[in-house]
């Protein structure tokens, strides 16, 4: 099986009930300019680095292997990949009603920085709004994960 294909079994597993990525569309992804594959089958993030920021486009999980580490742990290979290509923050969009990915983001301290309401079209449901949240990366960082829980950020510039 190639990457793109086992990256598309555990999108459409993560994300039952909605649209899934296809092969296709990873394959595009991930061989795009900036592109930034962590984690593996079981968990994954991709994403991309513009200049000083990196955008997280999915973090997919299977099902199987959900609450063991595997989404903490690729997102910390993704901020040290994309502060390595030269990211100093990343900033991601997550459906508002997805409860468990808004808690893993806030443990990697981070913050919501906007709010685009009916962004996420649910077949037979309501739209849901996607939060826009950001945090620093590397030296601009206070720390992640717990250390950063209660703590006020602060960014030098």
């Amino acid at each position: 099986m190639t990457v793109p294909a086992a990256l598309a079994l555990t999108h459409a597993a993560a994300f039952e009930g909605e649209r899934g990525w296809s092969a296709e569309e990873f394959a595009g992804l991930v061989s795009a300019p900036g592109a930034i594959l962590s984690g593996d089958a079981k968990s994954f993030v991709l994403g991309r680095v513009t200049l000083d920021e990196a955008e997280i486009l999915t973090l997919a999980t299977h099902p199987d292997h959900l609450r063991r580490g595997h989404a903490r742990r690729a997102l910390d290979a993704f901020h040290a990949a994309a502060h390595a290509a030269g990211a100093r923050m990343a900033f991601l969009e997550v459906a508002e009603d997805n409860a468990a990915a808004r808690t893993l983001y806030a443990a990697q301290g981070y913050a919501q920085a906007g709010r685009r309401p009916g962004y996420y079209a649910r077949e037979g449901r309501a739209s849901v709004a996607a939060l826009i949240l950001t945090r620093a990366l590397g030296q601009d960082a206070l720390g992640s994960g717990a250390e950063m829980r209660g703590t006020q950020r602060q960014t030098a510039r």
